[in-house]
This record gives C-alpha cells, structure tokens and sequence, in this order.
C-alpha cells in the first residue's frame, strides 16, 4: 500500500484569537490582549503535529494580513497549509477571549463573510483527501454553505477510499441560524463517521428539540448548559452507525462508548484550571495520536485525557498544544496509563 502524504487532514474553523492578559479581571475590565490562533481543527492541527504526526489544515483565510498571522504561525509548526485557500473578498475570522478562573471564559466571534465558510468543493478536490489516514471534521463547518457541502464531499472522498473520519461535534449555538439545525446537519454526516468525540452538551445539542434547552450564561458559547437526556444523545449517535462515541467529561475524564459493549470510563488527570479554552481539541490530538497508533480506545483516550489536562494548565489553544515528550513525562509522572 502505497505511504500517505499526510496522517490526518483537520478540516473547518481558523482564526485569530486575542486572549485576555488580565487574567481574572472581568470583560468590561480587560486593558490588554495577547494575540494567538484558534479555531477547533486548527487547534487539532496544530496539536497532531506537536505530537509527531504529519498534519494538514484545510481551511480558508482572507487575503488579508491576518491571515499572513496565520499561515506563518502554521508553518512554524509543521503544519502543512498547502490546502489552505486565499478567499478574495473575505475575512479571516477572529475570536475575543475573557479568562476568569475557575468558571468564566467570555467568548465573542467575529465571522461575518468567514473565509473559512466559503470553502468550496474544488479546494476539497485540490486538498486530495484521498492521500491521508484520517479525516477530522468540525461540525461548525457545516452551518453554512459552502463549506457545508465541501464537509460532505470531503467525507464522500474518505469513505470511498476506506479512510476513518473523526466527527468534532464542536457544537456552538450563536453560529446557527437556529440551533436545532446543528443536529439536524450533523445527524447526516454522522453515519459516515467512524469515531464522534463530543462533550456531554454537545451530545445533547445533536438531538436537541426546543432552543429552551439551551442556556448560555457569560457570553461563554463554548460552554452552553443544554437540558436533555444524555442516553438517548448517546443511543441516538451509536445507531446512526458511529462505531466509538467518545464523551468528554472535563476534570472526570471522558467515557468510550461501542455499540452493544458497556460503557468505558476513562480517568482524566486532576489538574489545577487556569482557562478550559482549547482543552477539547487538545484531547481530540491525543486520541487521534493514539488511534493512529493503534493503541486501544483506553490508552488512546487516556492519552488525550493527558493532553487536556495539560493544556487546561495553561492560557491558550493551538499555541500551548503540549508536545510527545511532555505528554509522556506527564502521564509517567501520574502513574502511567
């Protein structure tokens, strides 16, 4: 079988993100902002490739110096960024970021004309899907048109070749003209998916009936509070013929769920939070790492439980994606897998 040019393509949100250097003082109070990148499968990215794989971004950005921001950031990592579009008359999304330990983390999103919602089908052809090992998919990028039919077209490419697709259930509610069609979309794709890794609110956002389900307080849209009965989000999923659920529980770890077999608990690593932003993705790295690996579902999902926990530790995303050796040193100093 002929080698892959790359291990895992990420594929949906990029942006600039300006995090608070307040640390603690409330939004109204920020004087002072640090600029990073983000965005969850650039965060994905960006953590695949601290850890030794071979990682590619697809994704659009504007023809604007931020995406120069971007795109240099992206290259100091090894991240490939040859799938990565110039998108004239468009704008490379930015995010604005309080960090209030232990329980505050404002976020505002600026994505009017976002380059990266007007992916197309052709930038999915030239990306050659066909030339990876896996396929991660954020499932924000299919809350608008064009990006949505290139998520589909993307999968489409993958499943005709055999290669694993890994669903980001990456649920955020503002970015849906109603949030109910977040599941409804995802619903679709999700059959074409082997693995689906979601918190407990996103499960539930997949099949969510009433927008009253859902309340978000301190503007934190990447926490929402959701209503709902969480076995029947899980059974939902399974039946559509996901093969590994993966329920992201924060600072208790996660749970690994396979049709027809018990539920698997998987201990996280106790760790003292200074801004839970990115600490999703990061797990998603690990469990992709391990999963590439061969590893079983425990270890590879213990491994991102580890890559969590470090980031959550720390004040940003993509830029404090932890690397293989200090995960390892981690987890050994934890007690191992």
């Amino acid at each position: 079988m002929a080698k892959k040019r790359y291990d895992v393509i990420t594929y949906g949100r990029s942006s600039i993100d300006l995090y608070s250097n307040n640390i603690g003082a409330a939004f109204v109070d920020i004087s002072e902002f640090g600029a990073f990148v983000g965005g969850s499968p650039l965060n994905i990215s960006v953590g695949c490739a601290r850890l030794g794989l071979k990682s590619a971004l697809l994704t659009g950005v504007g023809d604007d110096q931020v995406a120069d921001f971007i795109i240099n950031f992206l290259k100091k990592e090894n991240v490939d960024t040859r799938l990565i579009p110039r998108i004239k008359g468009s704008r490379t999304s930015a995010v604005i970021l309080g960090i209030e330990p232990p329980d505050k983390f404002p976020l505002v999103y600026y994505r009017d004309n976002a380059a990266d919602s007007q992916v197309g089908i052709d930038d999915v052809i030239k990306a050659d899907i066909k030339n990876c090992r896996m396929l991660e998919i954020s499932a924000t990028a299919l809350n608008k048109e064009p990006s949505r039919s290139a998520a589909f077209f993307a999968t489409e490419e993958a499943v005709s070749e055999d290669i694993p697709i890994v669903i980001d259930l990456d649920f955020r509610a503002d970015q849906w003209h109603d949030p109910r069609a977040f599941g409804i979309t995802t619903r679709a794709i999700l059959p074409r998916a082997k693995i689906a890794i979601g918190t407990e609110e996103e499960i539930l956002a997949t099949v969510l009936n009433d927008p009253k389900q859902i309340t978000i307080k301190h503007q934190q849209i990447s926490a929402p509070k959701i209503k709902g009965n969480i076995n029947i989000g899980i059974q939902t999923i399974l039946d559509l013929g996901v093969e590994v659920l993966v329920v992201k529980r924060g600072s208790e770890g996660c749970s690994v769920f396979e049709k027809g077999k018990k539920e698997m608990i998987v201990p996280g690593f106790p760790v003292e939070i200074l801004n839970i932003l990115g600490a999703g993705d990061a797990f998603a790295s690990g469990f992709i790492y391990g999963y590439l690996k061969g590893w079983d579902n425990y270890k590879a999902a213990r491994m991102g439980n580890a890559c969590g926990a470090i980031v959550v530790t720390r004040k940003g995303c993509a830029n404090f994606m932890p690397y293989e050796v200090e995960v390892m040193q981690f987890i050994e100093s934890k007690g191992g897998f």
